[in-house]
């Protein structure tokens, strides 16, 4: 799972470089169209299990939990015609474009944005700097990523754990569309039960102290929304697009 996914050309803001950059929110959901998965935060579990199944696979930063978003490659199901999202939660990893984390010297926060996004513009929307200092507008944008950097983190410490520990199995899920076409999901795992009912009791107080235990059944019950991902592919036409 690429980290990156919809930023097309990423770079650390400058005071210098983007002095005069004024940032507008985005017209559309349209640069994820193309993206059936995202990763989440494991804060965001809750949120996401009430619209998305929730499954993980391997990334850059190893095993993560991620939100399908559709079953064929390059195509998001949420994302409609006119680049509306239609669902209530939207995932942090979506909402926080144009901008994305990245780890400066020493570990420390470094707030990227995508040069190529449309949100960015040098005559219209809110500046980014003024007087060589961010502006509110890029203090709560900061805000925002550096609370998602530290989820992030406690997100790898959890996949790492469940992976330590052989919770997950490869998911060999197939599914069929009414006209019989037939998609199976490959490279993503799910939480094996079995393996979870027969943890010791030290390893199930240690899941459930941190919280990881509420983590992993939002996510096995979050596995009950794939159907609703069929049914929004048998709504789509063959090229996919809204039928």
């Amino acid at each position: 799972m690429a980290e990156m996914m919809f930023y097309e050309r990423v770079v650390a803001l400058s005071d210098q470089t983007h002095a005069g950059l004024k940032v507008r929110p985005a017209a559309s959901f349209a640069y994820a169209a193309a993206t059936n998965s995202v990763p989440l935060v494991a804060s965001e579990s809750f949120e996401c299990a009430r619209e998305y199944p929730i499954v993980f696979a391997r990334g850059e930063s190893g095993l993560l939990p991620a939100v399908l978003l559709g079953l064929r490659e390059n195509e998001n199901l949420f994302v409609d015609a006119a680049g509306k999202w239609d669902a209530r939660y939207i995932p942090a990893f979506v909402r926080r474009y144009p901008f994305v984390p990245a780890n400066g010297q020493g570990g420390d926060l470094l707030v990227c944005i995508d040069e190529a996004s449309p949100c960015f513009s040098s005559t219209e929307g809110e500046a980014l700097f003024a007087d060589g200092k961010p502006t509110p507008q890029l203090d709560h944008a900061i805000k925002f990523l550096r609370e998602f950097h530290q989820a992030a983190a406690a997100t790898e410490v959890l996949g790492r754990r469940l992976d330590e520990l052989g919770l997950l199995r490869p998911a060999d899920s197939l599914a069929k569309l009414n006209d019989g076409t037939e998609y199976r999901l490959n490279g993503l795992n799910v939480v094996d039960e079995g393996k979870l009912r027969a943890l010791n009791k030290k390893a199930i107080q240690e899941l459930f102290a941190n919280g990881s235990l509420g983590v992993i059944y939002a996510h096995l019950i979050s596995l009950g929304n794939l159907s609703g991902l069929v049914d929004r592919l048998s709504r789509r036409g063959k090229d996919g697009t809204p039928a």
